[in-house]
Protein backbone atom coordinates (compact mmCIF):
# COMPACT_ATOMS: atom_id res chain seq x y z
CA UNK A 1 0.00 0.00 0.00
CA UNK A 2 0.75 3.71 0.00
CA UNK A 3 2.09 5.57 2.61
CA UNK A 4 -0.34 8.73 3.45
CA UNK A 5 1.83 11.08 2.27
CA UNK A 6 1.30 8.96 -1.48
CA UNK A 7 4.65 7.87 -0.90
CA UNK A 8 5.54 3.89 -1.46
CA UNK A 9 5.06 1.09 1.21
CA UNK A 10 5.57 -2.05 1.33
CA UNK A 11 2.66 -4.10 1.34
CA UNK A 12 1.45 -7.58 3.21
CA UNK A 13 3.75 -10.18 2.59
CA UNK A 14 0.77 -13.01 2.12
CA UNK A 15 -0.72 -10.97 -0.80
CA UNK A 16 1.40 -11.10 -3.51
CA UNK A 17 4.39 -13.17 -5.08
CA UNK A 18 6.03 -13.03 -7.90
CA UNK A 19 8.74 -15.39 -10.17
CA UNK A 20 11.76 -14.07 -12.11
CA UNK A 21 10.73 -14.54 -15.61
CA UNK A 22 14.37 -14.11 -17.30
CA UNK A 23 15.45 -17.46 -15.50
CA UNK A 24 12.56 -19.02 -15.70
CA UNK A 25 12.20 -19.95 -12.09
CA UNK A 26 9.59 -22.35 -10.80
CA UNK A 27 7.60 -21.49 -8.28
CA UNK A 28 6.79 -18.18 -6.46
CA UNK A 29 9.40 -15.56 -4.73
CA UNK A 30 7.50 -14.06 -1.95
CA UNK A 31 8.29 -10.27 -2.85
CA UNK A 32 8.00 -8.95 0.79
CA UNK A 33 10.16 -11.06 1.80
CA UNK A 34 13.10 -10.59 -0.76
CA UNK A 35 13.18 -7.08 -0.84
CA UNK A 36 12.20 -6.56 3.13
CA UNK A 37 9.48 -4.81 4.82
CA UNK A 38 10.89 -1.31 4.71
CA UNK A 39 11.40 -0.73 0.55
CA UNK A 40 13.19 2.41 0.97
CA UNK A 41 16.43 3.40 3.17
CA UNK A 42 15.43 4.49 6.85
CA UNK A 43 13.74 7.73 6.56
CA UNK A 44 12.95 8.23 3.24
CA UNK A 45 10.29 6.54 0.65
CA UNK A 46 11.44 4.01 -2.22
CA UNK A 47 10.75 6.63 -5.27
CA UNK A 48 13.21 9.16 -3.02
CA UNK A 49 15.67 6.15 -3.14
CA UNK A 50 14.95 5.07 -6.86
CA UNK A 51 15.73 9.06 -7.80
CA UNK A 52 18.69 9.38 -5.46
CA UNK A 53 20.64 6.64 -7.14
CA UNK A 54 19.46 7.36 -10.59
CA UNK A 55 20.99 11.13 -10.25
CA UNK A 56 23.81 9.62 -8.26
CA UNK A 57 25.11 7.56 -11.25
CA UNK A 58 23.86 10.38 -14.05
CA UNK A 59 21.30 8.05 -15.39
CA UNK A 60 17.92 8.47 -16.64
CA UNK A 61 14.90 6.53 -16.54
CA UNK A 62 11.55 6.40 -18.29
CA UNK A 63 8.56 3.92 -18.24
CA UNK A 64 6.14 1.95 -20.13
CA UNK A 65 2.81 1.37 -18.58
CA UNK A 66 -0.41 -0.41 -19.50
CA UNK A 67 -2.14 -1.57 -16.34
CA UNK A 68 -0.27 1.40 -14.49
CA UNK A 69 -2.05 3.82 -16.51
CA UNK A 70 1.17 6.22 -15.84
CA UNK A 71 1.18 5.47 -12.01
CA UNK A 72 4.98 4.40 -11.98
CA UNK A 73 6.09 7.68 -13.35
CA UNK A 74 3.66 9.22 -11.48
CA UNK A 75 4.95 7.93 -8.16
CA UNK A 76 8.88 8.62 -9.31
CA UNK A 77 7.68 12.39 -9.30
CA UNK A 78 6.46 12.57 -5.65
CA UNK A 79 10.33 12.74 -4.88
CA UNK A 80 12.32 15.94 -5.78
CA UNK A 81 14.91 15.83 -8.23
CA UNK A 82 12.18 13.51 -10.72
CA UNK A 83 12.97 16.33 -12.61
CA UNK A 84 17.07 15.65 -13.28
CA UNK A 85 16.44 11.88 -13.95
CA UNK A 86 12.80 11.47 -15.38
CA UNK A 87 12.69 13.36 -18.93
CA UNK A 88 9.11 10.95 -20.56
CA UNK A 89 6.91 8.53 -20.04
CA UNK A 90 4.54 6.52 -22.04
CA UNK A 91 0.97 4.88 -21.20
CA UNK A 92 0.53 2.42 -23.98
CA UNK A 93 -2.27 1.04 -23.00
CA UNK A 94 -3.71 -0.32 -26.09
CA UNK A 95 -1.40 -2.77 -28.44
CA UNK A 96 -1.67 -0.59 -31.19
CA UNK A 97 0.24 2.28 -28.27
CA UNK A 98 2.64 -0.88 -27.83
CA UNK A 99 3.37 -0.92 -31.40
CA UNK A 100 3.37 3.13 -32.17
CA UNK A 101 5.09 4.35 -28.94
CA UNK A 102 7.89 1.53 -27.49
CA UNK A 103 8.22 -0.48 -30.60
CA UNK A 104 6.68 -3.96 -29.37
CA UNK A 105 6.28 -5.87 -32.05
CA UNK A 106 3.06 -6.93 -33.83
CA UNK A 107 4.38 -10.81 -33.83
CA UNK A 108 5.00 -10.85 -30.32
CA UNK A 109 1.86 -9.37 -29.25
CA UNK A 110 -0.01 -12.17 -31.80
CA UNK A 111 2.09 -14.67 -30.14
CA UNK A 112 2.47 -14.40 -26.30
CA UNK A 113 -0.57 -11.42 -25.82
CA UNK A 114 -0.27 -8.42 -24.38
CA UNK A 115 0.11 -9.85 -20.65
CA UNK A 116 2.96 -11.65 -21.11
CA UNK A 117 6.94 -12.02 -20.20
CA UNK A 118 8.01 -11.29 -23.82
CA UNK A 119 5.46 -8.26 -24.21
CA UNK A 120 7.10 -6.34 -20.79
CA UNK A 121 10.65 -6.98 -22.21
CA UNK A 122 10.18 -5.40 -25.42
CA UNK A 123 8.17 -2.45 -23.53
CA UNK A 124 10.83 -1.68 -21.43
CA UNK A 125 13.57 -1.86 -23.99
CA UNK A 126 11.81 0.02 -26.20
CA UNK A 127 11.03 2.44 -24.14
CA UNK A 128 14.90 3.11 -23.27
CA UNK A 129 15.62 3.30 -27.05
CA UNK A 130 12.92 6.05 -27.78
CA UNK A 131 13.56 7.52 -24.88
CA UNK A 132 17.39 7.59 -25.20
CA UNK A 133 17.19 6.69 -21.39
CA UNK A 134 19.69 4.55 -19.31
CA UNK A 135 16.86 3.03 -17.47
CA UNK A 136 13.05 1.97 -17.94
CA UNK A 137 10.38 0.36 -16.03
CA UNK A 138 7.81 -1.63 -18.11
CA UNK A 139 4.33 -2.93 -16.68
CA UNK A 140 1.53 -5.18 -18.65
CA UNK A 141 -0.79 -7.27 -16.19
CA UNK A 142 -4.83 -7.44 -15.35
CA UNK A 143 -5.54 -5.36 -12.90
CA UNK A 144 -8.72 -6.69 -12.33
CA UNK A 145 -11.34 -7.57 -11.03
CA UNK A 146 -13.01 -8.78 -14.57
CA UNK A 147 -10.61 -9.80 -17.72
CA UNK A 148 -9.22 -12.54 -16.56
CA UNK A 149 -8.96 -16.29 -17.95
CA UNK A 150 -7.72 -19.44 -15.88
CA UNK A 151 -4.01 -18.97 -18.31
CA UNK A 152 -3.88 -15.64 -17.53
CA UNK A 153 -6.12 -14.33 -14.29
CA UNK A 154 -7.03 -11.37 -12.64
CA UNK A 155 -3.74 -9.49 -10.73
CA UNK A 156 -1.01 -11.16 -13.32
CA UNK A 157 1.46 -8.85 -13.84
CA UNK A 158 4.70 -8.56 -16.26
CA UNK A 159 7.07 -5.83 -15.08
CA UNK A 160 10.01 -5.17 -17.20
CA UNK A 161 13.13 -3.76 -16.02
CA UNK A 162 15.94 -2.63 -18.44
CA UNK A 163 19.24 -0.59 -17.12
CA UNK A 164 22.16 -0.34 -19.74
CA UNK A 165 21.98 -3.18 -21.97
CA UNK A 166 20.40 -5.74 -19.15
CA UNK A 167 16.71 -6.27 -18.78
CA UNK A 168 14.97 -8.20 -16.26
CA UNK A 169 11.01 -9.36 -16.51
CA UNK A 170 9.43 -11.31 -13.36
CA UNK A 171 5.89 -12.27 -13.33
CA UNK A 172 3.89 -11.27 -10.15
CA UNK A 173 0.38 -12.71 -8.77
CA UNK A 174 -1.63 -9.66 -7.43
CA UNK A 175 -4.63 -10.50 -4.99
CA UNK A 176 -6.13 -7.22 -4.26
CA UNK A 177 -8.55 -5.04 -5.93
CA UNK A 178 -8.10 -3.13 -8.78
CA UNK A 179 -6.20 0.06 -7.10
CA UNK A 180 -3.98 -2.02 -4.77
CA UNK A 181 -3.22 -4.73 -7.75
CA UNK A 182 -1.74 -1.52 -9.76
CA UNK A 183 0.18 0.32 -6.47
CA UNK A 184 1.67 -3.15 -5.95
CA UNK A 185 2.56 -3.24 -9.26
CA UNK A 186 4.36 0.10 -8.96
CA UNK A 187 6.27 -0.68 -5.75
CA UNK A 188 7.80 -3.88 -7.23
CA UNK A 189 8.69 -2.04 -10.24
CA UNK A 190 10.52 0.43 -8.14
CA UNK A 191 12.17 -2.36 -6.24
CA UNK A 192 13.64 -3.67 -8.71
CA UNK A 193 15.45 -0.78 -10.04
CA UNK A 194 16.39 0.23 -6.83
CA UNK A 195 18.28 -3.34 -7.01
CA UNK A 196 19.64 -3.06 -10.55
CA UNK A 197 20.99 0.64 -9.23
CA UNK A 198 22.36 -0.87 -6.73
CA UNK A 199 24.29 -3.90 -8.14
CA UNK A 200 25.38 -0.76 -11.05
CA UNK A 201 26.95 0.47 -8.26
CA UNK A 202 29.16 -2.00 -6.68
Amino acid sequence: MFRKNGTAAFTDPMEMSCKDGRQGTEGGMNVAEHYGNDTGRQGISLEEEVIHLLSERGFTVTTAESCTGGLIAGTLVNAAGASQVLNEGYITYSNEAKERLVGVRRETLEAHGAVSEATAREMARGAAKKAKADAALSATGIAGPGGGTLEKPAGLVYIGCYLRGRTTVRECRFHGDRMENRKRTVETALCMLRDELLKAGE
